[in-house]
């Protein structure tokens, strides 16, 4: 199985870690989920085989649990023969490679609101290390006792700097308030609630602990939609919830797999270029990103 790192197609707007995004015409994207793999803001030399065929599918299907709570930038899989036959006059779409239409997105584009916005409910990640060194979760106050995998005494909205380069920058709501506005900074505090916990209660129903994640909002005709993907093993942390315990690294279906063994690289410094990543730890993602797939949205991957 060999991955897709790169999609040199024409009209290329933006590549990103993973995402490769080009411009349609008449107010449309093709967003493009490549195999790329990135941790600690690093894109890897490796890639995963089928993780953007994951990453593109479980969007729609998160797309699809939560329109009714917000609008989003969705049209279509472009290897989806109605939306194909729909797009067939368009150059891009008509000549678009099998590989790359597997696992690409047709989006509206949307002015995108320069903010992540990440939701916790469980402590890890970045939130551990603050509380481990301050007590507090990025200067809020926490009961103390905490371990890695504890439950959070409430939700907690933890927005962060959208970076182009380098590191996100985690900001309060108040720095939020000053960067969009204070009424569209409250708007997406109460948007990223309610499709998080849509979200985690689909998802411990079907086994699966949502402890983070991180979604983006954009602004398309005078309204706020989400946008980017949503909800996959890349943007969020899924635990397995049988196995759950505090105090250690939780049972994933992320790459925090792939985190924790690149924090056995004692030689590496978190800069490029990253090492490359055995065949067995490829292997042992790529089957976590299946089973995400398949506990959540219900059916295998078609491979």
């Amino acid at each position: 199985m060999k991955p897709l790192l790169e999609t040199p197609l024409p009209n290329r707007l933006y590549r990103g870690k993973v995402r490769d995004t080009y411009d349609l015409g008449d107010g449309l994207l093709l967003m493009v989920a490549t195999d790329r793999i990135s941790a600690f803001d690093v894109v890897l030399p490796d890639g995963i085989p089928d993780k953007g065929r994951v990453l593109s599918r479980m969007s729609q299907f998160w797309f699809e649990q939560t329109e009714d709570i917000v609008p989003n930038h969705f049209i279509g899989l472009a290897d989806d023969p109605e939306v194909q036959d729909r797009f067939k006059d368009n150059e891009l779409i008509k000549n678009l490679p099998v590989e790359v239409a597997r696992q690409a997105t047709i989006v509206k584009r949307a002015e995108r609101i320069d903010a992540e916005c990440v939701v916790r409910a469980y402590l890890t990640g970045s939130a551990l290390v603050d509380y481990d060194s301050t007590g507090t979760i990025f200067g809020v106050e926490m009961p103390s006792g905490l371990q890695d995998g504890s439950k959070l005494p409430d939700l907690m909205f933890t927005p962060t700097t959208k970076a182009e380069v380098g590191h996100d920058e985690p900001v309060t709501i108040a720095e939020l308030g000053e960067m969009v506005g204070i009424e569209l900074a409250s708007r997406l505090q109460e948007l990223s609630f309610a499709v998080f916990q849509r979200a985690h209660d689909i998802a411990l129903d079907r086994g699966i602990m949502l402890a983070d994640t991180k979604f983006e909002f954009g602004m398309h005709d005078g309204q706020i939609i989400l946008i980017d993907e949503v909800l996959t093993p890349d943007s969020s942390r899924f635990w397995d919830a049988s196995g759950h315990n505090p105090g250690k690294s939780q049972p994933n279906f992320d790459k925090q797999f792939v985190r924790d063994w690149l924090l056995t690289q004692k030689d590496w410094d978190r800069t490029p270029p990253a090492p490359s990543l055995p065949a067995e730890i490829i292997e042992k993602t790529r089957e976590r990103y299946l089973e995400a797939y398949l506990r959540l949205v219900g059916t295998p991957l078609d491979l």
